[in-house]
C-alpha cells in the first residue's frame, strides 16, 4: 500500500513507525515477530518513556533516553525487533545482524554493538519487562482468513498481504492504535476492510459482517464503528 507522502513530511511516531516496518522488511522476519515489535516499541516503550520523560526531565540520567533523539528511539524501534526475534524465533537473529543494519539506515548516529546492548536492559526497564503478546490481532486475522477461505469460495479474493498493509498503517496514529486493545474485533474488521478492498464489487455476495460476527462473538456494531475508522484511516494515508 502506498502512502501520499514522503515517510520525512509525517509526524516523529509515524516515521518511527515506518522505520520499524522497513526494518522488519529488510530483516525478512516473520509477521509474528513484526507485530510483537510494534507491539513492544509502540504501545509500551514510546508512550511510557515520554511519560518519564515528562515526569523527570533532566533528572533522567541514561544517555539514550536524554537527550531523546529520533536516532536513539530508531535504535530502540530495532531492539524492539531483537527482542522480538529472540521470543519468537530460534535460533534468534544476532545482535550484529541489527547493528549492520542500522550502521545502514540510521543516519545522524553509530552505534556500536555495546550501544545496542545497554539499550536492550533501558528498554526492558522502561517496559517494566513486560514483553509477552497474548492475544495478537495478527493471529485472530490470519485465522479468521483461513476459516473464511474455508466457507466461502470468495474468500480466495480477500488479499492477505493487503491485511497485513492496513494492520500497520494502524500502529501510525496513537489514536488507532488503541484499536489494538480489542483484537478479536480489530481481527474481524480488518477482514471486513480487507474484503471491500480487495474483491470486486461484483462478487460481493457473501455476508461478510454477519459471518464474522457469528464466528468472532463480536457486536456487529462494534465491527462496523471500527470499519469505519480504519477505512477512514487508510483512505486518509492514500490521498
Amino acid at each position: 500500500m502506498q502512502r501520499g507522502c514522503a515517510s520525512s513530511a509525517l509526524p516523529l511516531r509515524a516515521r518511527l513507525i515506518d522505520f520499524l516496518i522497513q526494518s522488519a522488511h529488510k530483516l525478512q522476519v516473520a509477521p509474528t515477530v513484526k507485530y510483537t515489535a510494534l507491539s513492544i516499541f509502540a504501545h509500551r516503550f514510546y508512550p511510557r518513556c515520554l511519560s518519564r520523560l515528562e515526569e523527570q526531565g533532566n533528572d533522567v540520567e541514561n544517555w539514550l533516553l536524554q537527550p531523546l533523539r529520533e536516532s536513539n528511539l530508531q535504535l530502540f524501534a530495532l531492539v524492539s525487533l531483537w527482542i522480538s526475534t529472540k521470543i519468537h524465533t530460534s535460533p534468534c537473529l544476532s545482535v550484529k545482524i541489527f547493528k549492520s543494519l542500522g550502521d545502514n539506515i540510521i543516519k545522524e548516529q553509530h552505534y556500536t554493538i555495546r550501544d545496542y546492548l545497554e539499550a536492550e536492559v533501558v528498554l526492558m526497564q522502561v517496559v517494566n519487562f513486560e514483553i509477552g503478546m497474548n492475544n495478537s490481532a495478527f493471529v485472530y486475522f490470519e485465522e479468521l482468513l483461513l476459516q473464511f477461505k474455508g466457507v466461502a469460495k470468495v474468500g480466495e479474493l480477500v488479499n492477505f498481504e493487503a491485511g497485513m498493509d492496513i494492520m500497520d498503517l494502524i500502529y501510525e496514529k496513537e489514536e488507532t492504535s488503541m484499536l489494538y486493545t480489542n483484537p478479536h474485533s480489530l481481527a474481524a474488521s480488518i477482514l471486513v476492510v480487507s474484503y471491500v478492498i480487495t474483491v470486486p464489487k461484483q462478487t460481493w455476495e457473501f455476508p461478510v459482517v454477519p459471518w464474522v460476527k457469528f464466528v468472532t462473538g463480536c457486536e456487529e456494531e462494534d465491527i462496523l464503528e471500527i470499519v469505519r475508522d480504519v477505512l477512514k484511516h487508510v483512505l486518509d494515508v492514500s490521498c
